[in-house]
């Protein structure tokens, strides 16, 4: 079976990730896949040519498409997959144009987060987009069922069109080591230092001037800490200087892009998120997978990741003075209820949403279209 992934960029993020992750897998069960990017490709083409899966791009580098699609209907018709997947909201108004122009027996369109968008103002646009090529795809799946409850509350997919399948976490590349954990607080010399973490794009989702906010609030009664930032993204600048402003700047480390995190997540003694929306974040499993008792922001999947109370603590969203005292609720818990926390977290993380198991739940899905295709063809053939 052929099954043809299509997303709007590979960068380094929780989708793309997520696609790395299916699309691997999906190869070593037997399906011949393949991957375009619609935008130039700058993260994981080696990882999927090394697992046999051919990378294509679009070279689409415009915010509107023009004539581009052709060019997808081009490569749909000469390799007639059985099934196209598309990922994130312009792959997926796309893919659904492509139709129009050739034949796509399954269209599956995934949407990543509870809020689809990047600047702002072009939100209702893109949620209009979804609503008028709704009929020109098969089935939308959303990664949180908070995000699959406002998609149908909001018209942007009809209610019996829409399924929720959660982001898969490696709970084999994600686990608790030692090894790391002793070498890199050492490497970084943070030994003697309780270590937050928090992952992802400097973007305006995920609200680091919250964080920031919180973090100062956090050193005032406690300076044997320190933040560390993994990613990159527009607002780091303006970060780095919100930091020096506040006077944190020594006490916050930022770490760049990594391609370590199990590492990062192993050195750190909790992981923080303070974003503004979500969908199902992968960064969040991932850290629960390694034993990370979690503060959170209480937006999207977000609760369908961290068992308030009992994994970690959820906290309402820009809301600086509850994030900060989540935070030092959690740093002044006795350590083998810390470690009791994240345990939990990990096997959460291992009973719900391990890899074998969703990708179960996609072959299931892409089976389920295909026969139900097949046996609607048959029945025209039939009454002709």
């Amino acid at each position: 079976m052929k099954c043809l992934h299509v997303i709007t960029g590979l960068t380094y993020g929780g989708g793309e990730a997520q696609l790395v992750r299916i699309t691997t897998q999906l190869k070593l069960r037997g399906w011949d896949v393949r991957v375009v990017s619609i935008t130039p490709p700058k993260a994981y083409i080696d990882e999927l040519e090394s697992a046999g899966i051919p990378v294509t791009t679009l070279n689409i580098t415009q915010k509107i498409p023009s004539t581009k699609f052709l060019k997808l209907a081009q490569l749909i018709r000469s390799w007639q997959p059985d099934v196209v997947h598309s990922h994130m909201v312009h792959a997926n108004i796309l893919t659904r144009l492509t139709r129009l122009v050739t034949e796509i027996p399954v269209l599956i369109c995934t949407a990543q987060n509870i809020i689809e968008k990047g600047q702002r103002g072009s939100l209702k646009l893109r949620e209009l987009s979804y609503r008028i090529t709704d009929p020109l795809c098969d089935i939308t799946t959303q990664v949180s069922k908070a995000g699959l409850k406002r998609y149908i509350d909001i018209k942007a997919v009809s209610p019996h069109k829409i399924r929720y399948i959660p982001n898969a976490v490696d709970t084999t590349k994600f686990r608790p080591d030692k090894t790391y954990r002793i070498n890199l607080r050492k490497e970084l010399e943070l030994d003697n230092y309780f270590l937050w973490l928090s992952v992802g794009r400097l973007v305006e989702a995920k609200d680091y001037p919250s964080l920031f906010h919180a973090f100062q609030k956090v050193l005032r009664k406690n300076r044997n800490t320190r933040l560390m930032i993994a990613g990159d993204g527009p607002l780091y600048s303006t970060l780095r200087n919100l930091a020096i402003k506040l006077e944190i700047d020594q006490y916050v480390l930022f770490m760049g892009i990594r391609d370590d995190i199990p590492r990062l997540m192993n050195a750190a003694d909790a992981f923080v998120m303070s974003s503004e929306w979500e969908g199902m974040p992968l960064v969040l499993q991932e850290a629960a997978s390694c034993a990370l008792p979690i503060v959170a922001t209480d937006v999207g999947g977000n609760s369908e990741v961290v068992i308030d109370q009992e994994t970690g603590f959820l906290v309402p969203p820009k809301n600086p003075e509850a994030l900060a005292q989540a935070m030092l609720r959690l740093m002044n818990l006795p350590l083998q209820q810390r470690i009791a926390m994240g345990i939990k977290g990990r096997n959460y993380m291992e009973n719900v949403y391990s890899l074998d198991q969703i990708v179960n739940q996609w072959e299931s899905l892409y089976f389920e279209l295909i026969n139900k295709k097949q046996k609607k063809h048959k029945a025209n053939t039939t009454k002709h």
